[in-house]
């Protein structure tokens, strides 16, 4: 009566972009790519973007540059970190 599931939400198909968007942020979180330094990091998304462009012939450039930003904005930190913590006595 009152206590009945809903159905499922019946979805389309992720879109190729999608696909390849949900892949990049799961390979970031399995590589450490979070913790890498930024000449690491530059050189780890320029093998993973050839990776994604075989893998997804369907993306164009435009598609894989916006999917190389949100893979970069997903590795910076929300609050820079800082280098020196100062603790008085």
């Amino acid at each position: 009566m009152g206590n009945q599931r809903p159905e499922p939400r019946r979805s389309q198909p992720a879109t190729p972009f999608e696909q390849a968007r949900d892949e990049l942020f799961s390979h970031i979180l399995r590589c450490g790519v979070l913790e890498a330094s930024p000449e690491h990091q530059k050189e780890w998304f320029d093998d993973t973007m050839l990776y994604l462009r075989d893998r997804y012939e369907g993306l164009d450039d435009d598609r894989l540059a916006e999917l190389r930003v949100l893979g970069e904005r997903y590795c910076r930190p929300v609050v820079a970190r800082s280098l020196q913590v100062d603790v008085a006595s």
